[in-house]
């Protein structure tokens, strides 16, 4: 080893120094244990710092325990794929040999929903981490989106127990709780880097970056947000300020530092030209903050990152005041904020950056990048844009979660991949499966005004009026002959009924009942049977008509003179009313004649009362 070597082996190991001794806080969520019974009950499960946890939402699921490869460090020759209804399968693994990871992608590519790691030892949590640096973990990483959790040994051990001597182990876990939400407003914190050169992880925060931009943008326009982006720098120990490996990666003698972009001290950029970038893109934010549009920095680190890469040899000053000036922003605002770089003092804005790197209430030191706050709680998992979005939304409290939580554009949609392993039904394409931004939920929906009851999970049934309507109500429905029956009641309960003239549980099956050989009809001697579809038919020998009412067989020819004598008796009747009424009128009218006769005979000897007296002459005569 070199001299050069050895004194930058010392460097790094004393300026990291206080990495080890970090205070690190690990993110739990809760694990609850359904069944079995003896079992059931909450416990602690530390978060991964990979793939994708469902923040702000839970995720029901049966334990699985490996026949072989227990350790996961193999590929599985076994299928974990749930089958379609049943729960997501979580896989149980045993810690050791092999990278967390590298657990994970296998327990992924086998196709379980989530990982419970078991711990080797017995000790208070620690959080599954990504490794620092290995080539073949960078090729899967970024493709880990299944969640996993640490558990410490005893419980699953437990839980290892339960599943060897057959019981089914339900658990679920629960991410609801992992973020707090004290207010209406998230505030998130990201600890990034404006290094392009250092490999795939500086590949994945640049792509980030970009990705996020928008939706970031958007949370802060509304105010549902307030971001700070962050740097993290460390000092050059006093015994090695004058070294060249101190003077190529520090400023302001010593006091910030970063790591070589190439790892090469003769050749490219050297590590304070980091260091400057970094305090520049912390200035642009600030001046940005002022004119009151802070969201103007995601546009500054992505233009910058475009427009001026390392490999490009445009990583300096003269590209960056370019891209500030094309955002309206003060070329000398920013440089004042900056102040000067070979100045024997502290620089106001990496000196709160490094005190801000020390963790405070519930948020442990930072010590790795990237690095996510969100309400001040270490985000874990895969640095997405939806898997990002859904950490923030959970840090809205309910029912207070901007409707940009809720937008397609934003909401990872789990139902999208096998119906989120909810009830479905192919035939109608109706799913149980609902998003939220909080993770799926396997609900029995209600479809064209049908409402479904069930677990969501295995089943789903139509109920109510209208049931009938949706794949006749899950009941048998046949056709033949021109003839459709239905074992589905829109009336009385939502059971499946067989109609009349059939037998059967009237789900799967209804069978024609055969009235003649059950002898149900046509029992009469004279009564022929023949079985139909859901019915029958009765005929009579000869000339016999026969009577279903009565199951019964009369004679036709009695039938029509029984019909004859009938109509005979109807006209008479009909006859005698019309004389009757004849006579009637006659009696009426003959009297009402007689009576006027009377009278006119009478009129002529008797005065009535209508008529005045008639004067006597005959007196005056003989006077």
């Amino acid at each position: 080893m070199t001299k050069s070597k050895g004194l930058l082996l010392g460097l790094l190991l004393v300026s990291w120094s206080f990495v080890a001794a970090a205070r690190f806080v690990v993110e739990k969520n809760s694990l609850m244990v359904t069944s079995p019974q003896e079992l059931r009950g909450k416990h602690d499960s530390a978060i991964g710092n990979f793939g994708i946890p469902q923040y702000g939402g839970s995720m029901a699921g049966t334990v699985v325990y490996p026949k072989d490869n227990a350790f996961a460090c193999d590929e599985f020759s076994d299928s974990f794929r749930a089958k379609a209804g049943a729960l997501p399968n979580f896989l149980l693994i045993d810690r050791g040999d092999c990278l967390f990871a590298k657990k994970v992608w296998n327990a992924q590519k086998a196709g379980a929903s989530a990982v419970l790691v078991i711990d080797d030892k017995d000790e208070p949590l620690i959080t599954m981490d990504l490794p620092r640096e290995d080539d073949e973990a960078a090729k899967y990483i970024q493709n880990i989106t299944i969640p996993s959790a640490l558990i410490d040994r005893k419980f699953g051990e437990q839980l290892k127990k339960a599943v060897r001597s057959g019981e089914m182990v339900n658990v679920n876990l629960d991410w609801r709780e992992a973020v707090p939400h004290p207010d209406d407003r998230v505030e998130y914190e990201l600890w990034t880097n404006s290094n392009d050169e250092c490999g795939a992880k500086c590949e994945m925060m640049m792509n980030f970056l970009k990705e996020f931009k928008g939706a970031a943008q958007l949370l802060e326009q509304g105010g549902y947000s307030q971001f700070t982006p962050h740097y993290i720098t460390w000092y050059c120990p006093q015994a090695f300020i004058v070294s060249k490996q101190c003077k190529s990666q520090c400023i302001n003698h010593g006091r910030y530092c970063a790591p070589d972009p190439e790892q090469d001290f003769s050749t490219g950029y050297e590590g304070k030209d980091v260091v400057v970038e970094n305090l520049r893109q912390l200035c642009v934010f600030r001046v940005a903050n002022e004119s009151k549009k802070p969201w103007i920095w995601w546009d500054y680190a992505t233009d910058f990152h475009i427009r001026c890469p390392m490999k490009d040899k445009k990583y300096n000053k003269e590209c960056a005041d370019t891209v500030i000036k094309s955002l309206g922003l003060d070329t000398e605002k920013i440089d004042k904020c900056m102040g000067d770089p070979d100045a024997d003092s502290d620089n106001p804005i990496l000196k709160m950056e490094q005190d801000a790197q020390i963790g405070k209430g519930s948020r442990g030191d930072v010590t790795i990048l990237p690095t996510l706050i969100v309400n001040n709680r270490q985000y874990r998992g895969k640095l997405e844009k939806k898997a990002v979005l859904k950490a923030i939304c959970a840090g809205f409290e309910e029912t207070t979660e901007p409707a940009v939580c809720l937008s397609d554009d934003i909401e990872t949609n789990e139902c999208l991949n096998d119906n989120g392993g909810c009830w479905h039904d192919k035939a109608s394409n109706i799913t149980a499966c609902k998003d939220t931004f909080r993770g799926r939920v396997c609900e029995c929906p209600m479809f064209e005004g049908v409402q479904f009851k069930g677990d969501g999970y295995s089943s789903c049934e139509a109920a109510g009026p209208g049931r009938c309507r949706i794949n006749n109500g899950g009941c048998w429905l046949g056709s033949r002959d021109g003839s459709t029956f239905s074992a589905c009641q829109e009336s009385g309960n939502d059971k499946c009924q067989c109609p009349s003239g059939f037998k059967g549980d009237g789900v799967k099956t209804c069978e024609d009942i055969d009235e003649c050989k059950e002898k149900k009809a046509c029992q009469c001697p004279e009564c022929s049977c023949k079985n139909t579809w859901g019915s029958y038919e009765c005929t009579c020998s000869g000339d016999l008509l026969y009577i279903k009412e009565h199951d019964t067989c009369i004679s036709k020819s009695a039938s029509e003179a029984k019909a004859t004598w009938v109509a005979v008796w109807v006209i008479l009747i009909i006859l005698l009313v019309a004389a009757l009424g004849a006579y009637v009128v006659y009696k009426y009218r003959l009297r009402s004649y007689m009576d006027s006769e009377i009278r006119a005979i009478m009129a002529q000897y008797m005065p009535l009362d209508s008529q005045g007296e008639v004067p006597n002459h005959s007196h005056e005569d003989h006077a």
